[in-house]
């Protein structure tokens, strides 16, 4: 296994010396569509075996669903890859340029990071996606997808590598490691500092937490998101309504699925139940302080302190009751996650406050915590979202992907 993972990185930072012109780029990415098209009975034949494997396994039905490739399914792969096609090449751009009065002209250029290395889990369309991000940026990378997955995820890089070759690129610009066993990912995360430049997880709270226990490179990622959506007294009931139903139940198992309801004490009799009212009515369970289940007459479960720092990723929400903005911001700031919080006011000078003062990575001004994506954002997609302090932040898409470097030149100045 070690000599295979070595000769994997090696060859993945030999492709990344190779410096690819962004028209180049955007050929193989073109050939990788045509070809996903005309391959996509083999894809759907390779997706069953591993639909029938995860059966046989007892694999949660939800799972299953994340992992099933159809016409629908591969078509949106299509379609991602095609609007990433769209986007400029971020490498290779001037940032910024000065000139100093000591005769230095200062350029700031963006270049790639250089190997990526991402272990991800149950969806096959990562695949496609993070490979057509990593290259349009610049960057190689090593895919080390989970094994439910195996053979969607073998035949989905297959394609990519040949649409490579066909372009007379190398192909190891793109890497799958074959290798089911877990012990890979234990390897990669602390024997392979010498080859990958970045770590991304994509999966489970449980594979999160691994990477950025074990790694020994630098990691982007979240590792649970506890979002909060906020009404403050002077919310427009309407929006409120509306948004918190959106937030909280479109899409129950997404890391932007609003996971605490804050209300300001004030709207609680008023629209506050309703809001209540109208999530119970679409099956959502609601987990509420005492003032909540004082004032509110539908049925309503106890919170504890642990369900302040809950993701649950299902139809169940915790709700609490602040006095204030300043309330509200203290308890977000504490509890969550630094992924995406919301307010929902009409007042300018609440809303720039909460802007200003949460501390989290996306944070939202009426609007519905489920647009934390990269392609709600028009990043054409992304690779994960990050609730590192340090950037990127928010959604990783293809302008994240890039690092940079000084470029300084003179007419032969010497220090002093």
């Amino acid at each position: 296994m070690k000599k295979l993972l070595f000769s994997i990185g090696e060859k993945s930072k030999k492709a990344f010396s190779d410096q690819i012109s962004s028209k180049k780029k955007d050929k193989v990415l073109e050939d990788y569509c045509r070809l996903i098209k005309q391959y996509k009975k083999l894809i759907i034949i390779e997706n069953k075996k591993d639909i029938k494997n995860a059966y046989n396994k007892g694999i949660s039905n939800n799972l299953i669903q994340r992992l099933i490739l159809d016409d629908k399914k591969i078509f949106n792969i299509i379609q991602s890859v095609k609007k990433i096609i769209k986007l400029k090449d971020p490498t290779n751009k001037i940032l910024e340029k000065w000139k100093r009065p000591n005769g230095l002209n200062i350029s700031k250029i963006s270049i790639p990071i250089g190997v990526i290395g991402i272990i991800y889990e149950s969806r096959p369309n990562v695949t496609s996606d993070v490979a057509t991000l990593c290259f349009k940026s610049g960057n190689s990378v090593i895919l080390k997808g989970g094994s439910e997955a195996y053979h969607s995820n073998l035949i989905i890089s297959k394609l990519f590598r040949k649409s490579l070759k066909k372009n007379n690129v190398d192909e190891n610009f793109v890497q799958f490691i074959k290798i089911k066993n877990r012990s890979v990912v234990d390897f990669l995360l602390t024997k392979m500092s010498k080859f990958i430049n970045v770590i991304i997880p994509r999966g489970g709270k449980n594979l999160v937490k691994k990477v950025q226990n074990l790694s020994n490179i630098p990691t982007i990622g979240h590792l649970e998101g506890v979002c909060h959506t906020y009404v403050d007294k002077d919310a427009d009931a309407n929006i409120a309504q509306r948004v918190v139903y959106n937030a909280k139940l479109r899409n129950t198992v997404i890391c932007g699925a609003t996971e605490t309801l804050l209300l300001h004490e004030k709207i609680i009799k008023s629209f506050g139940n309703k809001i209540l009212k109208n999530l119970i009515e679409n099956g959502c369970k609601i987990i509420g302080d005492n003032k909540i289940k004082k004032l509110f007459h539908g049925k309503i479960q106890k919170a504890t302190i642990k369900d302040w720092s809950k993701e649950y990723l299902s139809p169940v929400i915790s709700v609490k009751s602040v006095k204030n903005l300043d309330q509200a911001i203290m308890h977000v700031n504490k509890y969550g996650t630094m992924h995406t919080d919301c307010i929902i006011t009409q007042n300018k000078k609440s809303a720039k406050k909460f802007l200003n003062k949460v501390k989290s990575s996306i944070v939202m001004l009426n609007t519905s915590t489920q647009f934390a994506d990269g392609g709600e954002f028009g990043f054409g997609g992304e690779i994960g979202i990050s609730t590192n302090t340090l950037p990127p932040r928010g959604p990783v898409g293809l302008n994240q992907l890039v690092s940079y470097k000084y470029q300084i030149t003179s007419k032969g100045k010497i220090r002093k």
